[in-house]
């Protein structure tokens, strides 16, 4: 889901207060027994190796020898013969362990997948993720989830020159967490499925936000590939639209807002003043997108993560002091509002954001939808309410070149073949180790939600907290992942 600036160091200590591990055995109540029939059980569509197309080695300062490899797969695997794409994959592994072999080591692989839907994944380096999961004899492997970084991206002026409406919708369907993980598997098995021992033709999947909600997905239709699997911010709820979701992010949003004027109440007037020029004026901003009352709103996306809430009062500071000096926006204010709003650039996530919560139902533009009251308007007197991790129509206009996917935005907002992305049957009879981190702050992620599914996967444990966000596995890695080490290890108090 959300997606930030990366934290690269953990300064301190921070005390976990609140902090709880819980291990849920009831199963789902509410989610699970919403589910239809027919995506209650699903069935898995048989996957093949993935075609190695090339493959590219270096090394980096710092220890890291670096594998760059270049994958081909079918667009959709129910005709495995029809269409290909790319997908890249980049191994990230200790320059000691230098064999040569086609994993480009030995020790064991640990699959990230991002946040999202629809960004690609950092330079290992930038993670601090590598250092820990090298620090435990691991070997990281990054992929871009098909459509975005160098997996066949998405983009507006060359994806799908001369299809039709129809036929660009049918594509951006196939970029569901359904296929990124069938993706995942047929990568796997050109990789290791040579391997002697069974244990060693598996891996570890680590999946933050978004990507948890595919490493479920993963366990729901091909555990056999799975060795364990942590969560960050990412257990998915197990419902057929996004509405169940929204009712509850929306209430996090009004806390976070709540925790932003408390923190800078002069931000009160300030932002106010902001949106009465926006109403009277809209900027345009340096990539030809207009900065509207909504879009500006839309900066709220970053109070879900640390540091999020200092850096929109900053933005804010700058512009009350732009419109002091000059009665209008400077430049490099509309470049750091720019800087915090990634649709144009990850296009899928405004396309598909929605979709990735159907099973079987549209979505129907639900965000905008759910509203709450309190976002549609204020009084002289109220605050003005930043939005969050939501998708609104709006945005199919007021961002440049997300405006060139318009056409796209209702027909994906009202399709209602979904296929499913969950087995729940299967994850109630899992047997892969599971290991979740659940924030109850999260602004994304529905924390009751996580709960259930938690609850519903067969062995899952989790560690719970109210003091870390969601983006703790970047800002706060150690505090988040030494919590799931002991889950992993078996230490319980």
């Amino acid at each position: 889901m959300g997606h930030f600036t990366p934290a690269f160091r953990l300064l301190g200590r921070y005390n976990l207060l609140a902090l709880s591990v819980r291990r849920l055995s009831r199963p789902s109540t509410r989610s699970a027994a919403t589910m239809s029939p027919g995506n209650r059980s699903a069935p898995s569509i048989p996957v093949s190796a993935a075609e190695a197309v090339k493959e590219e080695t270096h090394l980096i300062v710092g220890g890291l020898k670096i594998v760059d490899r270049w994958f081909q797969v079918p667009v959709d695997y129910s005709c495995p013969d029809g269409e290909k794409i790319r997908v890249f994959a980049r191994s990230a592994i200790n320059n000691k362990d230098n064999d040569g072999g086609v994993t480009g080591g030995k020790q064991p692989i640990c699959v990230y997948l991002q946040g999202g839907p629809g960004f690609e994944c950092s330079p290992p380096k930038s993670h601090p993720l590598t250092e820990f999961y090298l620090g435990k004899g691991y070997q990281m492997l990054y992929i871009d989830q098909r459509g975005t970084g160098l997996s066949s991206p998405i983009d507006a002026d060359v994806w799908m020159k001369g299809c039709t409406v129809a036929e660009k919708v049918q594509r951006l369907k196939m970029l569901r967490a359904d296929n990124i993980v069938r993706d995942c598997e047929a990568i796997r098995k050109t990789m290791l499925d040579d391997k002697e021992k069974e244990e060693e033709r598996k891996w570890t999947v680590h999946g933050q936000s978004f990507g948890g909600f595919c490493a479920v997905t993963y366990l729901s239709f091909y555990p056999e590939g799975l060795k364990e699997v942590f969560t960050t911010g990412g257990m998915p709820p197990l419902v057929n639209n996004p509405d169940a979701v929204y009712d509850r992010t929306y209430r996090k949003l009004q806390e976070r807002n709540a925790v932003y004027y408390r923190k800078y109440p002069q931000d009160v007037k300030a932002v106010r003043r902001i949106v009465a020029y926006l109403k009277r004026d809209p900027v345009v901003l340096p990539s030809g997108g207009t900065l509207t009352e909504g879009r500006f709103r839309d900066l709220g996306l970053a109070f879900g993560g640390h540091g999020g809430i200092d850096t929109i009062h900053r933005i804010v500071q700058r512009a009350v002091n732009d419109l002091d000096c000059y009665d209008g926006f400077t430049y490099k204010l509309k470049q750091m509002i720019e800087s915090q709003q990634s649709f144009d650039v990850n296009p899928i996530y405004a396309l598909l954001h929605e979709a990735c919560y159907c099973q079987g139902e549209p979505s129907g533009w639900s965000a905008a939808r759910r509203l709450p009251p309190s976002l549609q308007s204020s009084s002289d007197e109220d605050p003005i309410l930043f939005t969050g991790e939501m998708i609104y129509p709006y945005m199919f206009t007021d961002y440049s070149e997300l405006s060139k996917f318009h056409e796209l935005a209702d027909p994906l907002a009202y399709e209602k073949a979904w296929p499913a992305l969950y087995d729940v049957d299967q994850l109630k009879r899992n047997e892969v180790p599971v290991f979740a981190a659940n924030f109850i702050d999260d602004m994304y992620v529905a924390y009751d939600l996580s709960r259930e599914t938690v609850a519903t996967i067969q062995g899952a444990r989790s560690f719970d907290t109210n003091v870390l966000h969601h983006n703790a596995v970047r800002a706060k890695t150690w505090a988040v992942m030494g919590e799931l080490w002991k889950l992993r290890s078996g230490e319980v108090d």
